[in-house]
């Protein structure tokens, strides 16, 4: 924020260990936000959201921390103007 000003975004802890892969994935949605020309804040909720459900949804695969779902559906892409 250009203001100075510090938000704290957070979500419920999920009992879960399908937890591997939560950092990347997070990082990776923050930017797909942006680079769809969301702002910072919508972009970091939107990935937050969409890392939220993918944990909720994860197939429980393997012995510890396993992977989270990605094939959870994404936010809906900004409307484009004609391209």
């Amino acid at each position: 924020m250009s203001d100075g000003m510090v938000r704290r975004f957070s979500r419920p802890r999920l009992d879960t260990t399908s937890t591997h892969g939560t950092g990347c994935t997070l990082s990776a949605a923050i930017t797909a936000g942006l680079a769809h020309g969301r702002p910072l804040e919508r972009s970091v909720e939107d990935a937050l959201d969409f890392v939220q459900r993918a944990i909720a949804a994860a197939p429980g695969l393997g012995h510890g921390h396993g992977p989270l779902n990605h094939f959870v559906p994404a936010p809906p892409r900004p409307p484009t103007d004609g391209w």
